[in-house]
C-alpha cells in the first residue's frame, strides 16, 4: 500500500460542515495516512479567520490592551465544532495554557501558531488518529531558515512511530533559542511538503477550495480550461506573476524528493485537480500551459549611446537599485538601451531618488519612464519545440491594436513576457489565450 500526504487549508477546516468533508475525503482512501492542517478560516464573508483573531489578540498584548473577549472568541470557535460533531477531546487546558502564557507576554510566533495546534487536536481526535505536534520536528537555524535534512531525520524517525497521523502547519522550532517559529503565511502547505518528504509519500495532496489551476484568471476569461498536468518549472513561472494556490516554499522539498503534488478541491473532492510533477511530460502537446500577469509596474528606460562598450554600466545601474532597496523584475536591454521593470508598489515613493542618482552616476543621453505598465507571462515548455509561437501571439495582439511595450523572453525559451498598457491588460489575456485554444 501506498502512503499520501494530505493538506487541508483554512477554509478545508473552517467548521463541522467542512471538517465532514475531509473526514469522507480521508476515509475513502487508505493510503491518506498523514494529515496536515491550517487554523480555521472564514465561514462566511465578513468573519474571522483564526488566525487573524490571534494576531489581533498579539495586537491589543503589544499595547497592553486585555485580549480575553478576542480569545474567547477563538476557544468558542473550536468548542462549537467539537460539540457540533460529538468530538471526545477537553480543549479546556490547552485554553488555560496558552491564555496563562499570553498574560505573561508569550512570543509572536507561539500566539499567531495557536490556531493550528488547536486545530490538528481537534481533527485527530475526529478522525481517530494520532496527534503529532511539529514543535522540535519542523526546525529553523538562527536566520529563520528550515534545517531540511535535520527536520526531515526528525520528521521520519517520529512519523515512523504512526500508522495514521495529523500534523499542525505552520511552524516548528528555533534551535537557536527553543522558541516556536513560524513560516510566513500559508506556510501549512510548507508543512505538508516536509511530512511528504520525510515519509517518502506516493504524493502530496493540498486540499483547498479551488481545483487546482487554470490556463487564465477566470476573473477575465469565462470558462478557463483547467490545468491537468504542470511541472515545477512552469508552475514557478506561472506562480511569479500571481497565479498560484500554493506556497511557493513548498515545492521545494518535494521536488527534491521527486514527489509529485496534487491541487484537489475539498468541496468537490471528484475533480482531479492539477498534478505538479518535476519534469514536463513529452506526450502533452500543449503549446502554452498557462497565462498570468499583473498590473501596475513602473519602466525605467535608458538610452545611451554606445552603451554596449561601456563596462559595468548594468553593475552600477543595478547598484543604485540596491542602495535604495528597491527589488526589480526585469532588465530588457539592446545595444545603446537598458530598461529596468520595478513594481510599482517598490518604488512609488523612491522614484525621483533613483532618477537623480541615474542622471549623476550614469550620465545618460536620455530616460524615459513609464508608470502604467502591465505584464503578462505565456508559460508552457512545449512553447521551446514549437515554431511560430511568438508570431501567433503577436499577430493575435496586433490584430486587437494592442500596442506591446516591451519583450522578454528567458533562456529556457518556457515563457514570452510582454508589457502592455495596464488599460490594454484583460483584452491581452483573453487575445493570448483564445490564440492558442482556437
Amino acid at each position: 500500500m501506498g502512503v499520501k500526504v494530505a493538506k487541508f487549508g483554512g477554509s478545508s477546516v473552517a467548521d463541522g460542515i467542512q471538517l465532514d468533508k475531509m473526514r469522507r475525503i480521508i476515509s475513502a482512501d487508505p493510503e491518506r495516512r498523514y494529515v496536515v492542517v491550517s487554523a480555521p478560516g472564514k465561514r462566511f464573508d465578513g468573519d474571522n479567520k483564526i488566525t487573524d483573531l490571534l494576531f489581533l489578540c498579539l495586537s491589543q498584548m503589544e499595547n497592553n490592551i486585555p485580549c480575553d473577549q478576542i480569545f474567547q472568541v477563538v476557544c468558542d470557535r473550536f468548542t462549537a465544532v467539537k460539540l457540533n460533531l460529538g468530538i471526545d477531546i477537553d480543549l479546556t487546558e490547552d485554553f488555560d495554557e496558552i491564555r496563562e502564557r499570553m498574560s505573561g507576554g508569550a512570543p509572536r510566533d507561539y500566539v499567531v501558531s495557536r490556531g493550528e495546534y488547536l486545530s490538528a487536536k481537534i481533527v485527530a481526535a475526529y478522525l481517530g488518529f494520532d496527534f503529532v505536534d511539529t514543535e522540535g520536528l519542523i526546525v529553523f537555524d538562527k536566520r529563520g531558515r528550515v534545517k531540511l535534512d535535520e527536520t526531515d531525520a526528525r520528521l521520519s524517525e517520529e512519523l515512523k512511530k504512526h500508522e495514521h497521523a495529523v500534523l499542525p502547519g505552520f511552524y516548528g522550532t528555533n534551535l537557536e533559542t527553543g522558541e516556536i517559529k513560524t513560516f510566513s503565511r500559508g506556510g501549512s502547505d510548507i508543512t505538508g511538503s516536509l511530512v511528504a518528504r520525510a515519509v517518502k509519500a506516493d504524493i502530496y495532496e493540498n486540499w483547498t477550495d479551488v481545483s487546482g489551476f487554470l490556463m487564465a484568471d477566470p476573473r477575465i476569461v469565462k470558462d478557463a480550461k483547467p490545468i491537468g498536468n504542470i511541472s515545477y518549472m512552469e508552475l514557478r513561472e506561472l506562480s511569479y506573476m500571481g497565479a498560484s494556490v500554493l506556497h511557493e516554499d513548498a515545492i521545494y522539498p518535494v521536488r527534491l524528493a521527486g514527489i509529485p503534488i496534487n491541487i484537489r478541491n475539498t468541496n468537490q473532492p471528484e475533480d482531479q485537480g492539477t498534478v505538479i510533477t518535476a519534469e514536463h511530460d513529452p506526450a502533452d502537446k500543449r503549446v502554452v500551459t498557462g497565462i498570468a500577469g499583473n498590473k501596475d509596474f513602473t519602466v525605467i528606460a535608458i538610452y545611451k549611446n554606445t552603451l554596449n562598450k561601456e563596462i559595468g554600466f548594468v553593475r552600477r545601474l543595478l547598484s543604485i537599485i540596491e542602495d535604495h532597496r528597491i527589488n526589480f523584475e526585469h532588465i530588457p536591454t539592446g545595444i545603446d538601451t537598458v530598461s529596468i521593470i520595478i513594481s510599482n508598489k517598490e518604488i512609488e515613493d523612491k522614484l525621483d531618488d533613483v532618477m537623480e542618482d541615474i542622471e549623476a552616476q550614469l550620465k545618460p543621453d536620455n530616460v524615459d519612464v513609464y508608470t502604467d505598465i502591465a505584464l503578462i507571462a505565456t508559460v508552457g515548455c512545449g512553447m521551446s519545440f514549437r515554431p511560430g509561437v511568438s508570431a501567433k501571439m503577436f499577430n493575435a495582439l496586433a490584430e486587437q491594436n494592442i500596442n506591446i511595450r516591451m519583450i522578454d523572453q528567458g533562456s529556457s525559451e518556457m515563457n514570452i513576457i510582454i508589457g502592455v498598457s495596464n488599460k490594454d491588460f484583460e483584452t491581452a489575456i483573453r487575445t493570448i489565450y483564445d490564440a492558442f485554444n482556437e
